[in-house]
């Protein structure tokens, strides 16, 4: 049974490789260097043939990744790297949370000490080429150690809560933790803006009283309780533009990229605010949020019934059932599960998109919000003619083409 659960395992991996290598072949029969006739008047030709580059050199660059990263996993399956691993683990202590917390803060440092090359070569070669890198190798390397930091102690933290929560209450586990991640989750969303936001990023008030007005009128008309504004120094790391809501209640905010405000005239930023108000009145934040606290609840329901079977755990070659190597197992066979509710989450988001788009060209006007869609995509180099295959499985916003459309429609 372990040998046949093995092969299912090679079989999920393989499958999820060659599914995204199909889908990449497919997004490529799209690539043109010619401006299609219904970009023209968003894309100017030589900018379009600039997105067209960035889109072939940073997906040859995914399929490189992608590939190596595979022949990795193939390597430590076949050869017996993970058993090598727990082995050594048990070597020093018998402790099954100390055990997992060794196991998995190998392989997580092992796996980020061997992918940075590659994140140095994305952020200093591919996005410095296109014109989108501004961050500076102090800035990579002190990001790196906060990411490292904040994994040992949230990362870590977790795991020993899991695995002792596992160890102390027998049948009742599943409930319990998903108890405990629910509720971190529900303080992350509510407190992480002001927790994790500040140790990499610089917040500050927003000083555009014009701006400022637009969106005291915009609130006032939705009935929206908008009271925090911060304009976050995105621009220390990239040219991109972006603005997002964080927190809960009261502690709900608005994050607005610097960039977003120097290349975005303030009836666009009013336009993309009112966007995301549509999200919050339509309960859309809310029933993600929801559906993820379920999904949660899924998770370590059928992972408590995983780790009553010494199985799954052999299939890795671990020589003795444990916490670490079960859940290992859990989450490389979760996969087709997963690939199915990623694929059910972005089509319920991609219908909210075009619900708070509308919602915003209601409640404000169509036309600023469609130039601040057309100017992000621009000014980000996106593909804006993927294939549909390519759009189904991975976009969790609908096509550019296909918004302003539905833009349009309110106009009549």
């Amino acid at each position: 049974m372990a040998q046949t659960l093995f092969y299912i395992i090679i079989a999920i991996i393989l499958f999820d490789y060659i599914l995204e290598r199909v889908l990449d072949y497919l997004n490529s029969t799209y690539w043109s260097d010619e401006l299609p006739a219904e970009l023209k008047g968003i894309y100017e030709a030589e900018k379009y043939k600039k997105s067209q580059d960035y889109e072939k050199v940073t997906t040859r660059f995914s399929i490189l990744t992608g590939t190596l990263s595979l022949l990795a996993m193939l390597g430590m399956l076949f050869f017996g790297g993970f058993a090598w691993l727990d082995d050594f683990v048990r070597s020093y202590t018998t402790n099954p949370i100390l055990m997992a917390l060794l196991f998995f803060g190998i392989l997580g440092l092992a796996a980020d000490i061997l992918t940075t090359p590659f994140s140095v070569y994305s952020t200093f070669v591919i996005e410095q080429k296109f014109g989108f890198n501004k961050m500076t190798v102090k800035t990579f390397i002190l990001d790196k150690l906060k990411g490292w930091l904040l994994a040992a102690i949230i990362g870590g933290g977790l795991l020993a809560l899991i695995v002792w929560i596992y160890e102390s209450t027998g049948e009742w586990f599943w409930l319990i933790a998903w108890g405990a991640i629910s509720s971190f989750t529900i303080i992350t969303q509510m407190f992480g803006a002001e927790i994790f936001i500040p140790l990499f990023n610089k917040l500050t008030p927003l000083k555009n009283e014009e701006l400022e007005s637009s969106i005291k009128d915009l609130v006032n008309k939705t009935g929206y309780n908008l009271k925090n504004i911060k304009i976050i120094d995105g621009s220390k790391r990239t040219t991109k533009e972006n603005a997002a809501f964080t927190g809960l209640g009261p502690k709900k905010k608005v994050l607005l990229y610097d960039t977003l405000l120097e290349k975005h005239i303030n009836q666009e930023v009013t336009a993309v605010l009112a966007h995301e108000i549509g999200h919050y009145k339509m309960k859309h934040t809310l029933i993600f949020t929801i559906l993820g606290l379920i999904h949660w609840g899924v998770i370590f329901f059928i992972l408590s019934i995983f780790l009553k079977y010494p199985v799954f755990a052999h299939a890795l070659g671990a020589e003795e059932a444990n916490f670490h190597m079960s859940i290992l197992a859990f989450g490389l066979l979760y996969g087709p599960i997963s690939l199915v509710l990623g694929l059910l989450m972005n089509i319920l988001s991609r219908k909210n998109e075009f619900a708070a788009d509308r919602y915003a060209g209601l409640n404000f006007k169509p036309e600023p919000l469609k130039s601040a869609l057309i100017k992000l995509s621009v000014n980000h180099l996106s593909n804006l003619k993927p294939h549909p295959a390519y759009v189904f499985f991975y976009y969790s916003h609908p096509p550019l083409l296909e918004r302003l459309s539905a833009l349009d429609k309110l106009k009549t």
